[in-house]
């Protein structure tokens, strides 16, 4: 009946008003929940004609889509999608239908990682994971950089990420660059973990205090035996409640160590601005400056899903994958009711807070 509109006849009649012929069929599998069918689809010498029912991206055929892209962003493997994909009732699917049909997905990611950043966001929170991939025949790792962000309603956001071949310093400076040019502002702190390329890139950029990842390579030089004292001597100085005190504490702690351990002690005095600087920061607050454990699960996820993948054939499909985790990462804490911080409290949030501390930005 559709290609009778069409052509402007049924089918075998001859009519004066016929608009075009027909031209044969083409076959076409038609994968269903109750097996396959195979089709015969009218072809015309002019044009074409597609039935309605078989219109891509609708109904059945649109619901398998969304189930084969939500299986892969959750890290499912190939191969498992072609199990999940027969036990259906289907034919299976390959690996080549799986990207193209995931292809949607890195349109959404796109528009998502270029979308305008709006507003103040007074802490930014970095962190980098590595993956592999293959570059010009040789299989390499990528260091894949995302950064979190919490605004001035005390909400929080993934607001980039990008994939370089290491942390250096000009790769931190160019991310950077290009959040600021989508719109960041008003960064006050940047916690990573010790790196000096990102605390270079944070003063150049965002004209921005640096707060290294308390703790970090720090035990190392303790020794096996000694780590749990060292751990709770430390521990001393963030229990302080103001910057002054913090600091004082600190060194106290070096002095003690220095007769046993001159090199930890060493490492104390150098690390003290960057680990203490979230002490000037609101109180209500300092529990999630000092570190980058609000990352450390999303990296873990990251993680999880990727390890699925093992080698990634090319940067491309890295940044659909990872990036499909943090657009879904982002909806989840859209739709969550408490803030990451009150809103009282980080509204308050102005120049006066860096009173009494040093230049740890020069």
């Amino acid at each position: 009946m559709e290609v009778g509109a069409l052509t402007g006849a049924g089918y075998g009649e001859k009519s004066a008003e016929r608009l075009v012929q027909r031209n044969g069929y083409r076959e076409r599998d038609w994968e269903t929940r109750a097996g396959t069918v195979k089709l015969r689809i009218p072809r015309l010498r002019k044009g074409s004609y597609f039935p309605g029912f078989l219109e891509p991206r609708r109904m059945a055929e649109k619901a398998l889509t969304a189930v084969i892209q939500e299986a892969y962003i959750q890290g499912i493997s190939t191969r498992s999608v072609d199990d999940l994909v027969k036990s259906l009732g289907m034919g299976g699917i390959s690996k080549s239908q799986v990207s193209r049909l995931c292809e949607e997905i890195g349109e959404r990611v796109k528009a998502f990682l270029d979308r305008p950043i709006e507003g103040d966001w007074p802490y930014l929170w970095v962190d980098a994971t590595y993956v592999k991939v293959r570059q010009a025949g040789r299989i390499v790792s990528v260091a894949v950089i995302v950064a979190v962000g919490v605004n001035t309603d005390g909400r929080r956001e993934v607001l980039g990420m990008d994939i370089g071949p290491s942390e250096a310093e000009t790769f931190w400076t160019a991310f950077l660059r290009k959040l600021a040019r989508r719109g960041l502002r008003g960064v006050k702190l940047v916690i990573s973990d010790s790196h000096e390329g990102i605390k270079a890139a944070a003063s150049k950029v965002l004209t921005a205090t640096w707060q290294r990842c308390r703790m970090r390579n720090v035990l190392a030089h303790a020794g096996r035996q000694g780590r749990r004292v060292v751990s709770a001597f430390i521990a001393t100085a963030f229990a302080q409640n103001d910057a002054d005190s913090a600091r004082q504490q600190w060194r106290r702690v070096a002095d003690q160590l220095r007769p046993k351990v001159p090199k930890l002690a060493a490492l104390l005095d150098d690390a003290e601005p960057d680990v203490l600087a979230y002490m000037s920061f609101p109180a209500q607050h300092r529990a999630k400056l000092h570190s980058t454990n609000p990352l450390e699960r999303l990296n873990g996820e990251i993680k999880r899903r990727t390890e699925v993948v093992g080698i990634f054939p090319n940067e491309a499909v890295i940044t659909r994958l990872v990036g499909a985790i943090l657009l879904e990462q982002n909806d989840e804490w859209a739709v969550q009711r408490a803030r990451n911080m009150t809103l009282e409290t980080i509204t308050a949030l102005g120049d006066d807070h860096l009173v009494g501390l040093p230049d740890m930005a020069a």
